[in-house]
């Protein structure tokens, strides 16, 4: 049992402290400790807005928070007061994605950028004597220089005279207010402002063998708070990428595509890298509190921790090919673990280094809880999160036996939960218990048994033939060796037959009439096969044409729908390349973005793998979805969800601490309070939600005000990984593809959409 109620000490013991331990700041530890976050609950709603509220941020002090929405006003609210202070009218012709305070202005100056490609600067001065319903002011300056949607903006800390703006035309602009109030200059174009600081119209990658070759569309941005020198941006490819402001060439126009800088780190899962998911894409990055993590928020997939610090050539780095080389059987492991010596005693197969023997029988404990549930098949997802607590809480002091024994307990707990990806965290445990002992059955077994739940039937029975080898009168492993046997001889009967029935692949394409909705999907047998069938066969497909789609719409989350006149509004750019063609595109000024420079070949770069995965909530809907770091240590991370409810997970274990419903529809925003223990919240309603921890007892969903659906937290997390495993790659809404279900276009001519054909 545990020493103390919460992992995180009892308040009364960490007031004690102050007496002893002088330098011990007891405001950080208690601004978000865990008894208070399970008490979080619904303060207040604060109402000011007529549209969607897509975003939030609190200024420095914490004074004052700001917000941005769909009906293209900026609202100042008192944190003290928790009143509204002062309504803009920004003159944005669509919705607000983006606010921020600019540092060390008084909170006098604050930005906006908008789905109208536009940022604008305002200046609250001017706003003395106005009431709250200030109407619109004349902007302080104007940048329209962007050709898309600005989705993030990043500010400096300590810095009053600069602002940063990532935007879907694939720039980040670095915006001087020193320089000039208006970008364009009067006369001339939006190609010739000179504030790009990144050009990554040439930046994204397919995959990490991939050289970058496609426009990344940013979506989020971040500047480092210990280290300003460092800039963190995600788009609409898997990989984060980290550059340092310091090494980047001077600021240019965009007249001429360049190809993209060389950044300090690329982060992304390791399984994530390499799958060729047009897809899947980044809605949320940002630094931790101490600037030493990052943190990725995926749509269609889950949040995930990274070091920003690594060692080169470390366990947490990988190259392109180390994914395969994860799921191919070898004899021996290379780097097997040998652990140093730690200061100690070792008993009970754990380092005890001082630890109490209570400690030590939690784990022993702890684990012996998931072997039972894994043997009962019952509460697998605490199993799960037991076993998460011995090895992310204590795997430094724990002795390999006991790691062994739960790598191996939560690799089979991992393949009976099957949750989104979930097979590949088995595949990284079981790698990791054979690193240990490279001759354990149960290792090689659950190996098998997640590479035959991911289909790759070939790798699952060299590892199952060798668990068979190892244990040789286990009927188990027998019987795994003879069905994958049975699915590799059915999947090559498969292959014979289509190749029979599909020799007219072979002829000649030119001309071929296509409907759109072939090349989008493999079948459409009937609405439900869209979005309810599994995830979608492309990425394993026989089709010989890649299609590039970019869909803008006037609303967040690009949802698409005008709810009054039921139109859709937006506009289409579609694009088709046979897979396989080396032709190389080209910009509008000429520029390649070739796969090689110079003849050389490409090197893909080394990424930053995960460290912490957080798993519970769903990502799909909404394309600015947040996860954020809460407090001033930020040991706690949080983030909205689709099905209205937004969720805390302990960020050393991943274990999920509150639940709390949120909105009606979908939480997008989610923001902490610099110092005190206060969050804020925003998504599809119009309000904006204050939560402090004012709930009489601690539990794992908001009490009372969650209502009756927060209930059951294990049905709710359910529900939406269905969702997330249900997504297939639809490139555009449903509703949309409805609209042109129908209609047939030829080959490079197709209409009404635009369309480049390379």
């Amino acid at each position: 049992m545990e020493q103390w109620p919460f992992h995180d000490g009892n308040v009364h013991n960490l007031l004690e402290n102050r007496r002893i331990d002088i330098g011990h700041d007891v405001g950080r530890s208690l601004q978000m400790h865990s008894s208070l976050i399970r008490r979080l609950s619904m303060e207040q709603e604060l109402e000011g807005h007529q549209g969607c509220v897509n975003a939030v941020a609190w200024n420095s002090n914490g004074s004052l928070l700001i917000s941005g929405s769909d009906d293209a006003l900026i609202n100042i609210w008192s944190y003290s007061g928790r009143n509204l202070l002062h309504s803009i009218e920004t003159g944005h012709s669509a919705n607000i994605f983006c606010t921020k305070f600019i540092p060390e202005t008084s909170d006098e100056l604050v930005a906006s950028g908008a789905g109208d490609a536009e940022v604008r600067l305002f200046n609250l001065s001017r706003l003395n004597g106005r009431g709250f319903n200030d109407g619109a002011i004349t902007p302080s300056a104007l940048y329209q220089c962007h050709t898309r949607r600005v989705k993030k903006l990043a500010v400096e800390v300590g810095n009053p005279n600069m602002v940063w703006s990532a935007s879907e035309d694939g720039t980040l602009r670095q915006h001087d207010f020193r320089e000039g109030t208006s970008c364009p200059p009067a006369g001339s174009s939006h190609q010739e402002c000179r504030n790009v600081l990144l050009d990554l119209r040439y930046g994204a990658k397919r995959s990490l063998a991939d050289p970058p070759r496609l426009t990344l569309a940013l979506k989020s941005c971040d500047i480092s708070s210990t280290r300003p020198h460092l800039l963190l941006v995600g788009g609409n490819d898997a990989f984060a990428r980290l550059y340092d402001r310091r090494m980047l060439p001077p600021l240019t126009s965009c007249r001429k595509r360049m190809l993209p800088p060389t950044c300090v780190n690329y982060f992304c899962p390791m399984h994530l890298s390499d799958r060729g998911r047009s897809s899947l894409h980044l809605t949320h990055v940002t630094f931790s509190p101490n600037g030493e993590e990052v943190l990725l928020s995926y749509s269609g997939e889950h949040v995930y921790l990274m070091d920003v610090n690594h060692a080169s050539g470390s366990s947490m780095q990988y190259t392109s090919g180390d994914a395969s080389k994860l799921m191919t059987f070898t004899p021996v492991l290379n780097k097997l673990e040998h652990r140093p010596p730690l200061s100690g005693v070792f008993q009970n197969g754990l380092w005890s280094r001082g630890k109490t023997t209570a400690g030590i029988e939690k784990c022993r404990m702890l684990v012996e809880i998931a072997k039972r549930s894994l043997d009962n098949r019952t509460n697998i997802f605490h199993a799960i999160e037991a076993c998460n607590e011995v090895l992310d809480g204590h795997g430094i002091d724990i002795g390999p036996t006991l790691r062994l024994e739960c790598f191996c307990t939560r690799a089979a707990l991992w393949l009976k939960r099957k949750w989104k990806n979930d097979a590949h965290m088995a595949i990284r445990d079981c790698h990791n218990a054979r690193r240990i002992d490279s001759s354990s059955f149960r290792a090689h077994y659950c190996m098998a048994e997640a590479l035959e739940q991911l289909g790759k039937h070939k790798e699952a029975l060299d590892f199952a033939v060798a668990a068979q080898c190892l244990s040789p009168y286990d009927t188990m492993a027998a019987e795994k060796v003879e069905n994958i046997k049975k699915h590799l001889a059915a999947a090559e009967a498969e292959k014979s037959n289509k190749a029979s029935d599909g020799s007219h692949k072979g002829e000649p394409r030119t001309g071929r009439v296509l409907s759109l909705s072939d090349i989008l999907y493999r079948s459409e047998a009937n609405s439900d096969a869209l979005q309810d069938g599994p995830r979608s066969e492309r990425e394993d497909s026989d089709f010989d044409e890649e299609l590039e789609l970019d869909f803008e719409t006037s609303i967040s989350g690009d949802e698409g729908r005008d709810v009054e006149s039921n139109i859709l509004h937006g506009s289409l750019n579609l694009r088709i390349q046979r897979r396989g063609d080396s032709t190389r595109e080209t910009g509008a000024c000429g520029s390649p973005s070739s796969s090689s420079q110079n003849g050389v070949a490409y090197q893909p770069e080394a990424v930053v793998d995960m460290k912490r995965r957080y798993a519970g909530h769903c990502n799909v809907g909404t394309d600015i979805k947040q996860a954020s770091f809460l407090g001033q240590r930020g040991e706690f991370v949080a983030s909205g969800s689709d099905d209205g409810r937004w969720f805390i997970w302990e960020k050393q274990t991943g274990k999920l601490i509150k639940m709390l419903l949120g909105d009606d529809a979908v939480v997008n925003c989610v923001q902490s309070h610099p110092f005190d223990c206060f969050v804020a919240t925003s998504g599809i309603d119009n309000t904006i939600k204050l939560w402090t921890p004012t709930a009489a007892v601690p539990s794992m969903v908001a009490g009372g005000s969650a209502g009756p659906e927060a209930a059951n937290v294990l049905e709710a997390m359910e529900s939406n990984q269905q969702k997330l495993c249900r997504n297939r790659e639809a490139f555009l809404p449903f509703e949309l593809l409805e609209r042109f279900r129908m209609h047939d276009f030829s080959e490079g001519s197709l209409q009404p959409f635009e369309c480049a054909q390379t």
